[in-house]
């Protein structure tokens, strides 16, 4: 498996960068930033392939950066793992396009396995829409990448 782009993004300083090491040790090397605009900048300097996204930060909080990621590049997954989320964050974040949703604290395993499973779906969407492109089926491959979220609506 190709090298993971990961950002963790959370705005209690240690936790994050205990959790950046910890995925260290699983070969799953991670850019952090400690607040939604941080995490922001990002998406133009080195997008990710997924975001690990807490909840409730000061400033542009994490539901706001989820919506903005979708919104902008909906190509980029975004999983949820917060310590005050409710049932109706989650249900909201869901809808938005998170790709899954853990509280903390979280099982460090059952993170890696999610963070593998959201970057190979957005490896099988987007091969599926070279496939068609490759076909010569160029509508259907556009529109599949629009649908599936891999190109993002300035039309990159």
């Amino acid at each position: 498996m190709k090298k993971i782009k990961l950002l963790l993004v959370d705005d209690e300083e240690n936790f994050v960068r205990t959790l950046a090491e910890r995925l260290q040790i699983r070969d799953l090397g991670s850019n952090v930033a400690l607040s939604g605009e941080e995490a922001l900048a990002f998406l133009d300097k080195e997008p990710p392939d997924v975001i690990v996204l807490d909840l409730r930060m000061p400033g542009i909080d994490g539901m706001e950066v989820l919506r903005r990621v979708k919104r902008d590049r909906p190509n980029i997954q975004v999983i949820i793992l917060t310590g005050h989320g409710t049932d109706k964050d989650k249900e909201e974040a869901t809808r938005i396009g998170a790709f899954e949703y853990h509280k903390k604290p979280v099982d460090i395993d059952a993170l890696v396995f999610s963070i593998k499973n959201a970057y190979r779906k957005r490896m099988e969407d987007m091969m599926v829409a070279a496939t068609f492109a490759q076909a010569g089926d160029f509508d259907d491959a556009e529109q599949l990448m629009v649908d599936e979220g891999l190109k993002d609506k300035r039309g990159k």
